[in-house]
């Protein structure tokens, strides 16, 4: 066998040799008390945008695509969402300081401002995660009205 043949040959049984190695999922059936949209009254249009658009990388709880458990993309997809919720989880938003959540609340604005959320990759897949030029600006007028609510 040649040289090639075998590292074919290796390189196909470590792809399905991955396979086998779980990853963590990031599923909860529940709604804690601190969530975001527990916290806040968001209207039902800014609720479903961010259920779409947001909550899959930023909540306890991500609706995951079909091929989630297909290796490596698995632990791609776990590491965006691990990175999401360090930088912003709607699921404990609750809990956060007022001064927290006000300095969240601008990032959030300035994000979905500049476009850069949700990621561009995310929407490649997620097409109907791609926030159109009117529902950006009804997340980010909701969003500075809800910021300069706050105490």
């Amino acid at each position: 066998m040649s040289l090639f043949k075998k590292a074919i040959l290796l390189l196909l049984i470590a792809v399905v040799g991955i396979q086998f190695m779980p990853t963590a999922r990031n599923q909860s059936n529940e709604v804690l008390e601190t969530d975001f949209l527990k916290t806040f009254t968001a209207p039902n249009n800014v609720r479903n945008l961010l259920k779409t658009s947001c909550y899959d990388c930023h909540s306890n709880n991500t609706n995951y695509p079909w091929y989630d458990k297909i290796q490596p993309v698995s632990w791609l997809l776990e590491n965006h969402i691990k990175e999401g919720k360090k930088q912003l989880n709607f699921s404990e938003f609750g809990i956060y300081s007022k001064r927290r959540q006000k300095s969240k609340l601008k990032s959030i604005i300035n994000q979905i401002e500049e476009d850069e959320m949700p990621l561009w990759s995310y929407k490649l897949i997620h097409k109907d995660a791609k926030l159109s030029e009117k529902n950006k600006e009804l997340l980010a007028k909701w969003f500075i009205q809800l910021r300069d609510s706050l105490p």
